[in-house]
């Protein structure tokens, strides 16, 4: 069986060399290649980071990429992991490694950087109209007969416009269309049977497209994990099922694919979604997961989560440069260097002179600028917080994490450099 990326390609990053474009890292790294910096296994904080400093915890990648693949085993269905998440050809390597089926992108970039990386099975959660896109599409396509990729379809009037594109780009291989369907409200998708029934039939008829499958996507309905919360996520995915069980004896593949599955309800789109076709999740943000969002709502971290769930494996160190005023500090971190999107970095430990050590228990984030955090302190903090401190941060919604950083060390369980992660956003 052929390999999923190309290893080769993605081997050869150990081999860029570390220079200004990269923050944060040592300045005495610089010139060198990822291959020589861990060869060394350098002490990250010994190595002197130009903070603030993202960091990415080895074990907990590890434990994280056995979890969910554990999971989706015993569960029945396929994952074609959300590579918007990380962007990176090397983390994605190692969730081939650990059964995912595909990558799954949201733009024609972002699967272009994947094709560079030679990645063969591709799912574009989202519509492609875009005649340039569609052009490349096609040449690549019908340049490579082992790549593969499955796009969204929401109206005729899309059909027609990606029919007419591929016919002026002479496309000799049909692109791969599952119906979107979107819940009133929310993001694309059709909205109503009809629709779904008429843009099924637009694409049956096109010669440069086929019919293979259902996709959604829940989360749109967003991130309450109560019971009522789960129930118009429980009726959407039920009506999922039903145009899937509709439009099977009219999809032009053997094996229909039926997709949804973010990173909050995936437990439920697995419960509802699971049937005699493939089933595939688009999770992304189980890598990782975090303290923020996703430890209060995914499914295998939220209260009431059975123990051994996802671990958060992302971090961003920061310095204080200030303590203007009792009871706060200001950090050398700001949006510039982490996610406030969803919930704003939460600080976990503070480094003395004996190594990283918990002590900020009621201190807290209060504010981001663009290059500075305010950290409001707790009595007992107080004392022990001073100009020069480091702290580590725990981090929610990693996906805008990840688009600030280009190179990112990760650590084994005593801090040692094991890795260095490129991105490409």
């Amino acid at each position: 069986m052929k390999s999923l990326i190309n290893a080769a390609a993605v081997a050869a990053l150990a081999d860029e060399r570390v220079d200004l474009r990269y923050k944060g890292l040592p300045a005495a790294w610089a010139g060198l290649t990822a291959t020589e910096i861990c060869a060394a296994a350098p002490d990250l904080f010994d190595a002197g980071p130009l903070g603030p400093v993202c960091v990415l915890s080895e074990q907990a990648l590890s434990h994280n990429l056995a979890t969910m693949a554990d999971w989706c085993s015993r569960h029945g269905v396929e994952l074609a992991p959300h590579g918007k998440t990380h962007m990176s050809p090397q983390l994605l390597a190692r969730q081939f490694e650990a059964g995912a089926c595909a990558v799954t992108a949201a733009t024609i970039s972002q699967v272009r950087t994947y094709r560079a990386f030679g990645v063969r099975e591709v799912v574009l959660a989202n519509e492609l109209v875009d005649a340039a896109g569609l052009a490349w599409l096609a040449a690549e396509l019908d340049d490579d007969a082992d790549f593969r990729l499955i796009c969204w379809v929401d109206s005729v009037r899309g059909v027609e416009l990606m029919t007419s594109a591929l016919q002026a780009a002479s496309a000799r291989r049909p692109v791969d269309v599952c119906v979107e369907l979107g819940a009133t409200g929310t993001r694309t998708g059709c909205r109503d049977d009809a629709t779904a029934d008429a843009v099924a039939a637009a694409a049956l008829a096109s010669p440069h497209l086929r019919l293979v499958g259902v996709a959604g996507y829940e989360a749109a309905l967003g991130h309450d994990v109560s019971e009522a919360g789960a129930a118009p996520v429980r009726e959407y995915l039920t009506w999922v099922r039903a145009v899937a069980e509709r439009l099977a004896p009219h999809c032009e593949v053997p094996e229909m694919i039926v997709t949804a599955g973010g990173s909050t309800h995936f437990d439920l789109a697995a419960q509802v979604l699971t049937g005699p076709w493939r089933t595939i999740l688009r999770s992304g943000a189980y890598l990782t997961n975090d303290d923020g969002l996703y430890l209060r709502t995914s499914p295998l971290t939220r209260p009431g989560a059975a123990p051994g769930g996802f671990v958060a494996a992302m971090a961003v160190w920061a310095q204080v440069c200030s303590r203007p005023e009792p009871g706060l500090a200001l950090l050398t971190m700001g949006r510039r260097d982490v996610s406030f999107d969803q919930d704003l970095p939460v600080p976990q430990r503070l480094r003395d002179g004996s190594g990283w050590v918990d002590c900020l228990d009621g201190c807290r984030v209060v504010k981001l600028n663009d290059q500075h955090a305010f950290l409001s302190l707790s009595p007992a903090a107080e004392e022990v917080v001073e100009v020069g401190s480091w702290i580590s941060f725990g981090v929610s919604h990693p996906c805008t994490v990840f688009d600030k950083w280009q190179l990112i060390p990760v650590l084994e369980e005593h801090g040692r450099v094991t890795e260095l992660v490129r991105t490409f956003f």
